[in-house]
């Protein structure tokens, strides 16, 4: 409850938030009654109906589905550093989804006439999906997942993929580069009703999904042998489990660019406060990942308003010393 009591003053909170002087209070009396004197001008009307209103939809869903997919790659892997923007995750469905960018209109044009404004999504789903199966397949040998070679693993992955990446940059035009350079970054700025309805239903199913894999992912901690015992089809879960995380982290980095460290800082910190049982541990980290999410867009818009800094700066400068202290606390290094 104090999840979503954060949550509703986030979003409040961000709607009163950028240049305009539109605030959550007027824009909420002009819904109830826009006849009032209280009523919003045509051009405030228009700020927060179509720019504000979808950024923070389109923020609330990537935030769930980050932390939510980092939240099932840590209990996939057993280790709380599990990250789909560590292990190359994210890196594959960049790499997919530029290319969309840059071949959209030559080699990839097909694409595009078939799937039209889901184009980029699906093909940034279909990037990190066969990222998370290389990954999966490489570091696991005789039914076990190493820890050590999955991270290896994904590190080598994403250097690929961001090589390939590079190629495609190189190849990109001036407005393709002005263009990615800023969705490599990370934002919302883009944000309209139009990919809210492109990413939400891949976004959506696959946060429904996640709940039913609370008692497997619980049961799998204790192993797979006991998981096995416990009545747990161990390849299912797993095979559930990749499909989506691939499809919440593929939409979001279509959408969004990239965003890091969301999906490793909730969940550690949610383990911190509530344990790590997953029928408490995932709806809870949608709630807090939505939150984060919509305060770090805040920040883009106010620190150097009226410009905006992309938000995966905003997310990085937070999330890496937390990062860095989680892995010196694992290491033994700090004692707190």
């Amino acid at each position: 409850m104090l999840l979503v009591l954060a949550l509703v003053a986030t979003i409040l909170f961000s709607l009163g938030s950028g240049a305009s002087d539109a605030s959550a209070v007027s824009f909420l009396l002009d819904a109830l009654s826009p006849s009032s004197e209280a009523a919003l001008s045509i051009r405030d009307r228009i700020i927060m109906q179509d720019i504000r209103l979808p950024r923070i939809v389109l923020g609330m869903m990537i935030g769930a589905s980050l932390a939510v997919a980092g939240a099932v790659m840590q209990g996939l892997f057993r280790n709380p550093l599990a990250d789909p923007g560590l292990i190359g995750v994210s890196a594959g469905a960049g790499l997919a989804a530029v290319a969309v960018i840059v071949l959209g209109t030559t080699s990839l044009a097909p694409l595009v006439v078939i799937f039209g404004s889901f184009a980029l999504p699906f093909a940034a789903f279909c990037g990190g999906l066969a990222t998370t199966l290389v990954l999966y397949r490489i570091s696991t040998r005789q039914g076990r997942t190493s820890v050590a070679t999955m991270l290896l693993a994904g590190i080598a992955l994403a250097a690929m993929a961001m090589a390939f990446t590079g190629l495609l940059i190189f190849v990109a035009d001036d407005r393709q580069l002005r263009d990615l350079t800023f969705w490599s970054l990370g934002s919302l700025s883009g944000a309209t009703w139009q990919k809210v309805g492109a990413v939400a239903p891949i976004m959506l199913l696959a946060l429904a999904a996640t709940p039913f894999l609370a008692r497997g992912l619980n049961a799998l901690a204790l192993g797979e042998a006991t998981a096995n015992h416990l009545g747990i089809s161990v390849q299912r879960l797993k095979y559930v489990a990749v499909v989506a995380v691939a499809a919440a982290t593929g939409a979001s980095v279509a959408v969004s660019g990239g965003i890091g460290f969301v999906g490793i800082v909730v969940p550690h910190l949610l383990r911190l406060l509530i344990g790590p049982d997953n029928r408490f541990l995932l709806p809870a980290s949608a709630l807090l990942g939505a939150s984060l999410l919509l305060l770090a867009d805040a920040a883009s818009r106010t620190i150097v308003a009226p410009a905006e800094l992309p938000i995966g700066i905003v997310t990085a400068a937070a999330g890496a010393p937390f990062f860095l202290w989680i892995l010196l606390r694992k290491c033994g290094v700090l004692d707190l």
